[in-house]
C-alpha cells in the first residue's frame, strides 16, 4: 500500500489558484518581464511566422543556447506568449504583437518598461512610500527625460518608438470622438513624432495642426508631416518644452499621456497652455484614468513607474479636476475615449 497520499483530486477541484500559489506567481512576476525583454532582444518572435519551429533550429538561427531557450520559452508560455507543438514553438496571439511588423505592435513599449534604468528603480519604491517622493534626482543628479536624453539616448529612442506604438492603438477613437468641425488651429503638445497629429489630420481635411515636442522627440516626426509628406501643406513642427512655453497659439491644445509628471510640472504645462491661446480655445487632456480603468493592473503598475522616474502619477477624475482648477482652467467634462482612454475637457475662461 502506498505511504503517499494522492493529491490529484485535490488540485482537479481548484477553481482558480489558492492564495499561496498567487502569492508565489506575484513575487516572481519579474521573471516574466525579464524573460519577455530577452525573448524581444533576441528576435524570437521575429524569427517565427506562421509554421512551427523545433527549439533546437530555432536556437541555432537565433545563436543561442537551445536549453537556456527552452527554459524562457516554458516561462513565458505560462502568461499565454509563445507556445509549443509536438512540431516546435509557435505564435500565440499575445507573441505576435512583438513582432516588428504588426500592425499592433508591443515590441517597444515592453523595452521600454523593462529598460535597465526601470530595474534600477523599482528598489526605491519603498523609500517612495515612506517619503511621498521617488528619488530619481537625488540618485542621478538631473530630472528624468534630461538625464534620458543626455546619457540613454538609446532608451530615448525605445521610448519613442513605444509613444508611436501606443498611439496607433489609440489614435482612430481619439479622431473618432473629438468633433473638430469647427475647430480650425490644433496644437498637439507634446505629440512625441506626430502620429496622432497626423490621424487627426486626415479625419479633418479643414484642420491646421502643429506638433509641439522637445528636440529629441521631433527630430524624425512622421513622413506625413515632413516636407513633401501628404499633411505638410496643413501642419508645422515646432520644437519647445511646454513647461517652460508653448509658442503655438491655438484654437484647441491636445495633451495625450503627457500630463502624468508631479502635479506641479502638470499645473506648469497647463498654465502655458491657458497663456498660449485666447479665451475659449479648448484644453483637452487624454489620459487612462485610474477610475474605472478596463486595465487596472496596467494602470496602477504605470501609476508607480511614474511615481519613481518623474514624480508622476496617473490621475483619478477627481485628481485631474483639481490640477485643471489650478491651472486657472475650466473644466468642461470627462468622457471615455474607445476602450483605453478619457479625454478631460476644458476651457480658457474670459
Amino acid at each position: 500500500m502506498p505511504i503517499i497520499r494522492s493529491t490529484s483530486s485535490i488540485a482537479a477541484g481548484d477553481q482558480g489558484a489558492s492564495p499561496l500559489t498567487a502569492l508565489r506567481d506575484l513575487s516572481l512576476a519579474s521573471a516574466a518581464s525579464a524573460a519577455l525583454r530577452a525573448a524581444i532582444r533576441i528576435g524570437v518572435a521575429d524569427a517565427l511566422d506562421d509554421a512551427p519551429v523545433p527549439v533546437a533550429e530555432l536556437a541555432a538561427s537565433l545563436q543561442v543556447d537551445a536549453a537556456v531557450l527552452l527554459r524562457l520559452l516554458r516561462n513565458l508560455q505560462c502568461y499565454g506568449v509563445f507556445d509549443d507543438t509536438a512540431d516546435g514553438v509557435v505564435h500565440t496571439a499575445a507573441s505576435r504583437l512583438l513582432r516588428e511588423d504588426h500592425p499592433q505592435r508591443l515590441k517597444y513599449w515592453v523595452q521600454w518598461v523593462t529598460e535597465q534604468w526601470v530595474w534600477e528603480l523599482w528598489p526605491d519604491l519603498e523609500a517612495a512610500v515612506r517619503t511621498g517622493r521617488g528619488r530619481f534626482e537625488d540618485r542621478y543628479g538631473e530630472e528624468f527625460f534630461t538625464y534620458l536624453h543626455k546619457n540613454w539616448p538609446n532608451s530615448t529612442e525605445v521610448f519613442n518608438k513605444s509613444q508611436t506604438e501606443l498611439s496607433t492603438l489609440t489614435s482612430a477613437a481619439i479622431a473618432e470622438s473629438l468633433d473638430l468641425s469647427d475647430v480650425k488651429t490644433f496644437a498637439d503638445v507634446g505629440g512625441g513624432r506626430g502620429y496622432t497629429l497626423a490621424t487627426l489630420l486626415e479625419a479633418n481635411p479643414h484642420l491646421h495642426g502643429t506638433l509641439v515636442d522637445l528636440p529629441a522627440a521631433v527630430a524624425h516626426p512622421d513622413p506625413r508631416l515632413l516636407p513633401g509628406g501628404a499633411l505638410a501643406g496643413r501642419s508645422s513642427v515646432v520644437a519647445g518644452d511646454c513647461l517652460r512655453e508653448i509658442p503655438v497659439e491655438a484654437d484647441v491644445y491636445q495633451f495625450k499621456s503627457v500630463l502624468e509628471w508631479d502635479d506641479d510640472r502638470t499645473v506648469a504645462a497647463l498654465r502655458n497652455a491657458r497663456r498660449a491661446g485666447r479665451p475659449g480655445s479648448r484644453v483637452l487632456i487624454v489620459t487612462n484614468l485610474i477610475d474605472d480603468s478596463p486595465e487596472i493592473r496596467y494602470a496602477t503598475g504605470i501609476d508607480l513607474l511614474f511615481l519613481l522616474n518623474t514624480n508622476g502619477r496617473r490621475h483619478t477624475r477627481e485628481g485631474v479636476a483639481g490640477l485643471v482648477d489650478r491651472a486657472g482652467l475650466r473644466l468642461e467634462g470627462i468622457a471615455p475615449v474607445g476602450q483605453l482612454l478619457h479625454v478631460v475637457e476644458t476651457s480658457i475662461p474670459e
